[in-house]
Protein backbone atom coordinates (compact mmCIF):
# COMPACT_ATOMS: atom_id res chain seq x y z
CA UNK A 1 0.00 0.00 0.00
CA UNK A 2 1.07 3.30 -0.90
CA UNK A 3 1.80 6.28 1.52
CA UNK A 4 -1.27 7.87 -0.60
CA UNK A 5 -3.70 5.09 -0.02
CA UNK A 6 -2.76 5.02 3.81
CA UNK A 7 -3.38 8.73 4.11
CA UNK A 8 -6.56 8.76 2.07
CA UNK A 9 -7.81 5.08 4.18
CA UNK A 10 -7.08 6.75 7.14
CA UNK A 11 -8.89 10.16 6.39
CA UNK A 12 -12.14 7.84 5.75
CA UNK A 13 -11.81 6.27 9.06
CA UNK A 14 -11.46 9.61 10.75
CA UNK A 15 -14.80 10.57 9.10
CA UNK A 16 -16.40 7.29 9.58
CA UNK A 17 -15.82 7.80 13.45
CA UNK A 18 -16.86 11.28 13.58
CA UNK A 19 -20.40 10.96 11.84
CA UNK A 20 -20.57 7.34 14.67
CA UNK A 21 -19.81 10.28 17.47
CA UNK A 22 -22.49 12.51 15.61
CA UNK A 23 -25.35 9.73 15.76
CA UNK A 24 -24.63 8.22 18.88
CA UNK A 25 -24.49 12.27 19.95
CA UNK A 26 -27.93 13.20 18.23
CA UNK A 27 -29.77 9.97 20.13
CA UNK A 28 -28.98 11.32 23.85
CA UNK A 29 -30.15 14.86 22.43
CA UNK A 30 -33.54 14.23 21.20
CA UNK A 31 -35.20 17.33 20.95
CA UNK A 32 -32.15 18.81 19.81
CA UNK A 33 -31.58 16.24 16.59
CA UNK A 34 -35.09 17.32 15.95
CA UNK A 35 -35.02 20.81 15.79
CA UNK A 36 -31.84 20.42 13.40
CA UNK A 37 -33.73 17.77 11.22
CA UNK A 38 -36.89 20.51 11.37
CA UNK A 39 -38.98 17.94 12.74
CA UNK A 40 -41.14 18.30 16.12
CA UNK A 41 -41.22 16.19 18.58
CA UNK A 42 -43.43 15.49 21.45
CA UNK A 43 -42.88 17.05 24.41
CA UNK A 44 -45.32 19.32 26.92
CA UNK A 45 -45.84 22.95 25.46
CA UNK A 46 -47.94 25.86 26.32
CA UNK A 47 -51.54 26.73 24.45
CA UNK A 48 -51.17 29.79 22.72
CA UNK A 49 -54.38 29.92 20.83
CA UNK A 50 -57.99 27.87 20.33
CA UNK A 51 -58.80 27.87 16.83
CA UNK A 52 -61.90 25.70 17.84
CA UNK A 53 -62.92 22.20 19.89
CA UNK A 54 -60.39 19.91 17.49
CA UNK A 55 -57.52 22.66 17.05
CA UNK A 56 -55.34 24.08 18.86
CA UNK A 57 -51.90 26.86 18.50
CA UNK A 58 -48.83 25.72 21.04
CA UNK A 59 -45.29 27.94 21.52
CA UNK A 60 -42.90 25.05 20.30
CA UNK A 61 -39.34 25.90 21.80
CA UNK A 62 -40.42 30.35 20.18
CA UNK A 63 -42.74 28.44 17.19
CA UNK A 64 -46.33 28.66 16.97
CA UNK A 65 -47.47 25.41 15.41
CA UNK A 66 -50.91 23.93 15.29
CA UNK A 67 -51.62 21.14 16.46
CA UNK A 68 -54.76 19.28 15.05
CA UNK A 69 -56.20 16.80 17.54
CA UNK A 70 -55.72 13.11 16.24
CA UNK A 71 -59.30 10.80 16.24
CA UNK A 72 -61.90 13.76 17.23
CA UNK A 73 -63.77 16.42 14.85
CA UNK A 74 -65.88 18.68 16.43
CA UNK A 75 -68.43 21.01 15.03
CA UNK A 76 -67.07 24.04 12.46
CA UNK A 77 -66.55 27.51 14.09
CA UNK A 78 -63.94 29.21 11.38
CA UNK A 79 -64.52 26.93 8.22
CA UNK A 80 -64.82 30.27 5.65
CA UNK A 81 -66.77 27.43 3.60
CA UNK A 82 -69.55 26.32 5.98
CA UNK A 83 -71.44 28.14 8.16
CA UNK A 84 -71.15 27.72 11.97
CA UNK A 85 -72.49 24.24 12.79
CA UNK A 86 -75.06 23.33 15.61
CA UNK A 87 -72.80 23.06 18.68
CA UNK A 88 -69.28 24.39 17.23
CA UNK A 89 -69.38 27.43 19.88
CA UNK A 90 -70.03 25.03 22.36
CA UNK A 91 -67.21 22.47 21.28
CA UNK A 92 -64.79 25.71 21.35
CA UNK A 93 -65.45 27.03 24.39
CA UNK A 94 -65.41 23.01 26.22
CA UNK A 95 -62.29 22.60 24.76
CA UNK A 96 -60.69 26.13 26.01
CA UNK A 97 -62.52 25.79 29.05
CA UNK A 98 -60.81 22.00 29.56
CA UNK A 99 -57.25 22.96 28.74
CA UNK A 100 -57.81 26.14 30.68
CA UNK A 101 -54.19 27.58 30.99
CA UNK A 102 -52.31 24.58 31.50
CA UNK A 103 -49.29 23.40 29.55
CA UNK A 104 -50.46 20.22 27.14
CA UNK A 105 -48.56 17.39 26.27
CA UNK A 106 -48.40 16.20 22.76
CA UNK A 107 -47.95 12.76 21.30
CA UNK A 108 -47.67 11.55 18.21
CA UNK A 109 -49.44 8.40 16.95
CA UNK A 110 -47.51 5.53 14.76
CA UNK A 111 -50.87 4.74 12.81
CA UNK A 112 -51.19 8.51 11.78
CA UNK A 113 -49.34 10.96 10.04
CA UNK A 114 -47.30 14.03 11.39
CA UNK A 115 -48.86 16.56 9.65
CA UNK A 116 -52.63 16.68 7.73
CA UNK A 117 -53.15 18.54 4.52
CA UNK A 118 -53.21 21.83 6.54
CA UNK A 119 -50.05 21.19 7.69
CA UNK A 120 -51.19 21.31 11.05
CA UNK A 121 -49.49 18.71 13.32
CA UNK A 122 -51.22 15.59 14.19
CA UNK A 123 -50.86 14.96 17.83
CA UNK A 124 -52.94 13.42 20.98
CA UNK A 125 -53.02 15.93 23.64
CA UNK A 126 -53.00 15.28 27.33
CA UNK A 127 -53.53 17.42 30.22
CA UNK A 128 -51.12 17.33 33.39
CA UNK A 129 -53.31 15.17 35.47
CA UNK A 130 -52.99 12.63 32.40
CA UNK A 131 -56.39 12.99 30.85
CA UNK A 132 -56.47 12.57 26.62
CA UNK A 133 -58.06 15.82 25.54
CA UNK A 134 -59.88 13.94 22.88
CA UNK A 135 -61.48 11.24 24.95
CA UNK A 136 -62.87 14.03 27.13
CA UNK A 137 -64.79 15.83 24.24
CA UNK A 138 -65.80 12.59 23.06
CA UNK A 139 -67.34 11.19 26.10
CA UNK A 140 -68.41 14.20 26.94
CA UNK A 141 -70.33 14.90 23.65
CA UNK A 142 -68.43 17.65 21.82
CA UNK A 143 -67.61 16.07 19.27
CA UNK A 144 -67.16 13.11 17.13
CA UNK A 145 -65.11 10.17 16.64
CA UNK A 146 -62.92 11.01 13.71
CA UNK A 147 -62.47 7.45 11.99
CA UNK A 148 -61.43 8.53 8.10
CA UNK A 149 -57.75 8.14 8.88
CA UNK A 150 -56.29 4.88 10.83
CA UNK A 151 -54.92 5.73 14.72
CA UNK A 152 -54.28 3.45 17.28
CA UNK A 153 -57.40 4.79 19.96
CA UNK A 154 -60.10 4.56 17.31
CA UNK A 155 -61.96 1.70 18.71
CA UNK A 156 -61.83 3.24 22.11
CA UNK A 157 -63.04 6.29 21.05
CA UNK A 158 -65.97 5.05 18.84
CA UNK A 159 -67.01 3.46 22.13
CA UNK A 160 -66.89 6.70 23.45
CA UNK A 161 -68.85 8.36 21.18
CA UNK A 162 -71.40 5.71 21.31
CA UNK A 163 -71.97 6.20 25.10
CA UNK A 164 -72.39 10.01 24.86
CA UNK A 165 -74.54 8.78 21.78
CA UNK A 166 -76.90 6.44 24.21
CA UNK A 167 -76.74 9.13 26.88
CA UNK A 168 -78.11 12.28 24.52
CA UNK A 169 -75.03 13.96 26.00
CA UNK A 170 -74.03 16.85 24.44
CA UNK A 171 -74.70 17.70 20.55
CA UNK A 172 -76.70 13.76 20.74
CA UNK A 173 -79.15 16.01 22.56
CA UNK A 174 -79.18 19.04 20.93
CA UNK A 175 -78.57 18.78 17.34
CA UNK A 176 -79.00 16.90 14.25
CA UNK A 177 -76.16 14.65 13.52
CA UNK A 178 -75.88 13.63 9.52
CA UNK A 179 -73.58 10.93 8.50
CA UNK A 180 -72.25 11.74 5.29
CA UNK A 181 -71.21 9.04 2.59
CA UNK A 182 -67.55 8.64 3.92
CA UNK A 183 -68.99 7.93 7.23
CA UNK A 184 -67.75 11.49 8.48
CA UNK A 185 -70.44 13.06 10.70
CA UNK A 186 -71.72 16.52 11.24
CA UNK A 187 -73.99 18.45 12.76
CA UNK A 188 -76.62 20.88 10.79
CA UNK A 189 -75.80 24.52 10.84
CA UNK A 190 -76.88 26.55 13.76
CA UNK A 191 -79.46 28.58 14.06
CA UNK A 192 -79.18 32.31 13.61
Amino acid sequence: MTKRQKKKLISVFIALIVAAAGYFAALSKPEQTAQLLGTSTNGTYRVTQFADGDTITVDMNGKEEKIRMIGVDTPETHDPRKAVQCFGQAASDFTKQLIGSNTVRLEADDLSSNRDRYDRLLRYVYLPDGRLVQAEIIKQGYGFAYTSFPFTKSDEFKSYEQAAKSSNLGLWGGCQVETKSTGQKQTQDARP
